[in-house]
């Protein structure tokens, strides 16, 4: 085909790109995952560690390496006749759950990847040794991770500009933009990963330009600013070249390096967020200067312009004020815990739990009983409340408590508290997230077979593509939970369900629930429906409370919808 022609020139694009991309998931699969593989299984490691980095990238590698790319070769030597690519792109369409899959694991898996490479030298040692390879082109394991998260809105944008192209009545027109419309939508939970994994790659190019000395790849850390600036001596107002990095929690102060490659710095002052203080200075011979001081140092810097002095104290300021409210949250949450034992706790109804609040195991009439801690009013079962402390608002009496208040009480630390036990992904309370969601309340449920039963469900701010399931309101550990992205909703009535369902469903799975109302249940359904396609939800426009009223009892069917602006 005339390599002139605007569409041709489109497809080559899409062609060799995905070219590029196999081979990339060729070394992720082929080269890293099978090399640490295959070390795992001398036990140097564990197995799982490994699969749970690479989740499902050897899935994606066979269906791009086997079926997308060789199809495209093929319409490419025959686009004379059949000049289209709508219908292999639709082929893609099926797939796109193994994206959100890899997306959705990407986090963990860069957190597991530092703490493998700093806990075993023998794992560092073979990531090290292949990222020395040609076909790694220099670049870290970490930045080619990155691929699979970016592939989907670049497929997006590809098509955006194929289609601009296409002539109108075109015979592909209809095929594309079917494509265009399912593509966008699988794109746009991936461009929310993007921003985290852009952050990310930026960490990463950081690192490596400090020599890869400067322990900051981390995704609580965010790069806010960075730039030449030049620093005031503070014997000889001689002015310096120097080169900032300002995160949300910290201050780089770093030299310029002579490099042939690339910039290069050394660190040479690292200054934390936490007591900085920012303000203009004047000086005669130097204009445009300001002066940041912290706990490990005072600077006194001079921008290039007014506008840049303005837009670096801005900057400083901003995240100064972000760092102090966060702190102020910290105290909040401290000052609760030294009134522990002050005065009397709110005691949590047995009917709101369905098991214990600290070791969560199901209550039962016989072995596990419902007891009340006195100190913070958690319900708890005997064995959790076989610790005792005196109490300053019951006169210092000695009064049954949990564990937990016990250890914060008496100052005793348990074991598994020295350990820095980390909680379960389902180990978080209900009540926590009740008070923070987008919508929550209680709806029947029913997961293939299995019998109706009433729960408690959030989609809470903090993972709002999630469906959180719990027995009761205060549960401290949901029963499951649904990630809602990529699940098709389905609102049509079925003879067997009872009314006002909506249904779930994702391959094989499928999970069925109904409200007490047609008009509850459109509220959820307009929360779902945005989650489903990875697009953060708002609260449903019909209620602008953020109170639930009412506590449920025993006796009582409520379902309580919490919406948050």
């Amino acid at each position: 085909p005339s390599q002139h022609n605007p569409t041709t020139i489109s497809t080559n694009e899409l062609l060799q790109t995905e070219k590029a991309y196999v081979a990339r998931l060729n070394l992720l699969d082929k080269v890293f995952y099978a090399k640490l593989i295959e070390e795992a299984r001398k036990d140097t490691f564990p197995m799982d560690v490994v699969k749970n980095i690479f989740s499902n990238i050897s899935s994606i590698h066979t269906f791009h390496s086997q079926f997308l790319l060789p199809d495209l070769e093929k319409r490419m030597g025959e686009w004379t006749a059949t000049p289209r690519i709508g219908d292999i792109l639709q082929k893609l369409t099926p797939f796109l759950k193994m994206y959100a899959e890899y997306v959705k694991n990407f986090d963990h898996a860069m957190d597991l990847l530092k703490q493998w490479t700093d806990r075993s030298p023998p794992f560092k040692a073979i990531i090290l040794e292949i990222q020395r390879q040609e076909a790694c082109g220099s670049l870290s394991l970490q930045h080619h991770m990155l691929e699979p998260v970016q592939r989907v809105p670049r497929y997006e944008m590809l098509l955006k500009d194929y289609l601009k192209k296409l002539p109108q009545d075109h015979i592909d027109q209809r095929d594309a933009e079917k494509s265009l419309e399912i593509i966008a939508m699988a794109a746009t939970h991936s461009n929310t990963a993007i921003r985290k994994t852009e952050n990310l790659k930026k960490l990463l190019e950081i690192y490596e330009m400090l020599g890869e000395e400067e322990d900051i790849v981390n995704p609580s850390n965010e790069l806010i600013k960075e730039g030449h600036i030049l620093k005031l001596a503070a014997r000889n107002t001689s002015a310096m070249d120097r080169y900032l990095f300002l995160f949300n929690n910290m201050l780089l102060y770093c030299v310029p390096k002579f490099s042939l490659v690339g910039q290069k710095f050394t660190v040479r002052t690292r200054i934390g967020i936490e007591g900085m203080k920012v303000m203009e200075t004047y000086n005669e011979d130097y204009p445009h200067t300001f002066q940041v001081s912290g706990k490990e140092r005072t600077l006194e810097l001079q921008a290039s312009s007014e506008q840049d002095k303005e837009s670096w104290i801005k900057a400083f300021q901003e995240t100064i004020h972000i760092s102090l409210q966060k702190n102020e949250t910290f105290k909040s949450a401290s000052k609760d815990i030294s009134e522990l034992g002050k005065r009397a706790p709110r005691w949590i109804r047995d009917n709101e739990v369905t098991m214990c609040m600290k070791c969560k195991e199901p209550f039962n009439a016989i072995t596990r009983r419902r007891h009340h801690c006195r100190a913070c009013g958690y319900v708890v079962c005997w064995k959790c409340s076989e610790y005792k402390a005196t109490l300053e608002y019951d006169g210092n009496k000695m009064s049954k408590v949990c564990k937990d208040c016990f250890c914060i009480l008496t100052g005793h630390i348990d074991s598994e508290e020295r350990e820095g036990k980390k909680k379960g992904i389902l180990e978080i309370e209900a009540g926590q997230f009740s008070g923070n969601s987008i919508m929550c309340g209680f709806l029947q449920y029913c997961e293939k077979n299995k019998p109706w039963q009433k729960v408690w469900c959030v989609i809470p701010q903090k993972e709002a593509l999630v469906l959180y399931l719990y027995r009761a309101p205060q549960d401290v550990k949901a029963q499951s939970t649904i990630p809602l992205l990529g699940y098709q909703v389905e609102d049509s009535a079925r003879p067997t369900d009872p009314p006002a369902s909506f249904r779930l469903s994702q391959s094989k799975s499928v999970h069925s629930f109904a409200a007490e109302s047609e008009d509850l249940k459109q509220r959820w359904l307009k929360v779902i429906r945005m989650a489903v396609t990875g697009e953060v939800p708002k609260s449903p426009e019909e209620n602008h409370s953020t109170e639930i009223t009412q506590e449920p009892s025993s006796n009582e069917h409520l379902h309580v919808v919490c919406i948050v602006y």
